[in-house]
C-alpha cells in the first residue's frame, strides 16, 4: 500500500471542525489503497481550543499517529490549558490594555502563529520518518499555517517529495487579521511565508472556488496547481440517529458566535414572527460571546432561550436532528464571500431546513442553493426571514431527504487519490 504523511497540529483529542477534515479523509484513504500515517502535536505539548474526545472513535486502530513534544507559547496567556482563545484571541476580544497587548504581541512576535512552537519537533520527527518509510507524499494541512512552513523546510530538504499544501482558511486575509495590529514589517514576514508556500508547494488544496482565487492572485501560475476539495459530512455519523421535529418551533444555531456575526436582523425576525402569534426557541450551542448573548437575551422577549456550551460531535449532530431549523451566519467582513464553515455540510445532511445569513453571492449560498427549504439572505433581511420562518411553520413536513452525496467524506476522498505519487516499485 502506498503512503502519505499528513501533518496536522489538530488531530484528536482536538476538538473543532478543523480536526474533522483529514481524520475523516484518513479514515477512508485506506479504501482507495493509500496508507495515511500522521505527524501531529502530543496532546501533552498542544494548545487546542477545545477537545472532543468522542473523535478518538472515529479513528481506525490500523492509523499509525506519531505524536511529538512542542513548545506552547500559549503558556505565556494562561497556564490554564482552558483557556486557550479561539482564532488566535479573535473570537473572545478583550479590549482591555492587557487584551490589546496581547494581541500584538500575538501579530508581531509569533509569526506566522504561536503554534510555531511544534515546527522543529515536527520536522526532525518528519525527516526521520520520510526515510524510514519511503515516503514520497506529503501532506500539511492550516491553520495553524505555521505547519505549513513545516512543508516548506521538508520541499528544501527532499525537493523531490511531492508536497500538498491544504490551506484551508485565508493566510494574511483572515477576517480576524487586523486585531493582531500588525505592524508593516511584520505583514510583509508573514506575505513572504505566504508566497513561499503557494510558490513552492507542488499542489495546493483549497476548500472553495473564492479561496482558490484568492490565493491564485498572489503568485502567478498558482491556479494551474489549486484544487477545491471542500469539508464535508459522514453518513456513518448520522447512523441510527432519527431526526425529531420538536414540538414548539425551534431553531438552532452551532458554532462559535462573536461579535463579528451579525445577528440583529435574525433577532427583529424573530420578533415579526413572535407578533403573527408564534412560539419559538431559540437554541445556541457553542460559545457565545458576552456581547451577543446579551443582545439576544434583550430582544428576544419571552423567547425561550438556551445557552449550550461547546459540546463533542456526537452531541452536536443530536442537536442539529432535533430542530425545526438550522441557523447559518457567515462573519461579516470583506472576505466573507470565501467563508465556507465546516458545519454547513452536516447542516445539509441532517435534512433539517438551513436559514443562512450571509453574502448572496458567496461560496457558503452556492453550496446552499436556493430551495423554500434552504435561503441565504442578507443580515438584515429581517422581513425575508420571518416570512421563511412563518412558511416553515404553517405544517409542512420540516425533514427532507437529503440528496447532496457529493459532499460526503468518502466520496471527497476520491478527489485527493490524483494529486499523490504512486511509489515506484
Amino acid at each position: 500500500m502506498n503512503k502519505v504523511l499528513i501533518v496536522t497540529y489538530y488531530w484528536p483529542p482536538s476538538g473543532g471542525a478543523g480536526v474533522q477534515r483529514w481524520l475523516k479523509f484518513s479514515k477512508y484513504l485506506p479504501e482507495l489503497g493509500w496508507e495515511p500515517i500522521i505527524l501531529t502535536v502530543d496532546p501533552e505539548y498542544a494548545a487546542y481550543p477545545v477537545t472532543d474526545f468522542s473523535l478518538n472513535d472515529d479513528l481506525p486502530s490500523s492509523i499509525r499517529v506519531y505524536p511529538t513534544p512542542a513548545i506552547n507559547y500559549f503558556g505565556i496567556y494562561s497556564k490554564n490549558k482552558s483557556k486557550i482563545p479561539t482564532a488566535g484571541f479573535a473570537n473572545s476580544i478583550d479590549n482591555t490594555l492587557k487584551g490589546k497587548i496581547f494581541r500584538f504581541i500575538r501579530g508581531n512576535f509569533f509569526l506566522p502563529d504561536p503554534r510555531k512552537g511544534w515546527n522543529k519537533y515536527a520536522f526532525k520527527k518528519a525527516c526521520e520518518l520520510i526515510e524510514k518509510e519511503g515516503i514520497i507524499n506529503i501532506i500539511t494541512t492550516s491553520p495553524p499555517h505555521s505547519t505549513q512552513l513545516i512543508g516548506l523546510k521538508i520541499k528544501k530538504k527532499y525537493p523531490a517529495l511531492n508536497w500538498i499544501a491544504d490551506l484551508r482558511d485565508p493566510w494574511t486575509d483572515i477576517y480576524y487579521y487586523k486585531q493582531f495590529y500588525p505592524t508593516f514589517i511584520s505583514k510583509s514576514i508573514d506575505q513572504r511565508f505566504e508566497k513561499s508556500v503557494l510558490n513552492k508547494a507542488d499542489k495546493i488544496i483549497t476548500v472553495g472556488v473564492s479561496l482558490k482565487n484568492l490565493f491564485s492572485s498572489k503568485i502567478k501560475g498558482v491556479e494551474y496547481k489549486t484544487e477545491v476539495i471542500t469539508n464535508g459530512y459522514d453518513e456513518d455519523d448520522f447512523t441510527g440517529i432519527t431526526p425529531i421535529i420538536p414540538a414548539m418551533f425551534t431553531i438552532t444555531y452551532v458554532g462559535t458566535l462573536s461579535d463579528i456575526y451579525p445577528i440583529a436582523g435574525f433577532l427583529n425576525a424573530v420578533q415579526i414572527f413572535k407578533d403573527n402569534g408564534n412560539e419559538i426557541i431559540l437554541r445556541f450551542i457553542g460559545t457565545v460571546s458576552q456581547n451577543q448573548k446579551d443582545l439576544i437575551q434583550s430582544k428576544s422577549g419571552d423567547s425561550i432561550l438556551e445557552f449550550i456550551p461547546y459540546v463533542d460531535h456526537t452531541a452536536a449532530i443530536q442537536y442539529m436532528l432535533n430542530t425545526s431549523v438550522l441557523l447559518l451566519i457567515i462573519p461579516d467582513h470583506q472576505s466573507n464571500k470565501s467563508i465556507i464553515t465546516g458545519k454547513i455540510f452536516e447542516y445539509i445532511a441532517s435534512g433539517k431546513p438551513i436559514i443562512c445569513l450571509g453574502p448572496l453571492d458567496g461560496d457558503a449560498a452556492g453550496i446552499i442553493g436556493n430551495t423554500e427549504y434552504r435561503k441565504t439572505l442578507s443580515y438584515l433581511d429581517s422581513k425575508g426571514i420571518s416570512e421563511i420562518m412563518i412558511q416553515l411553520i404553517s405544517g409542512k413536513s420540516l425533514t427532507q431527504k437529503n440528496s447532496n452525496a457529493f459532499y460526503s467524506r468518502r466520496e471527497l476522498t476520491k478527489k485527493i487519490i490524483p494529486l499523490l505519487i504512486n511509489a515506484k516499485s
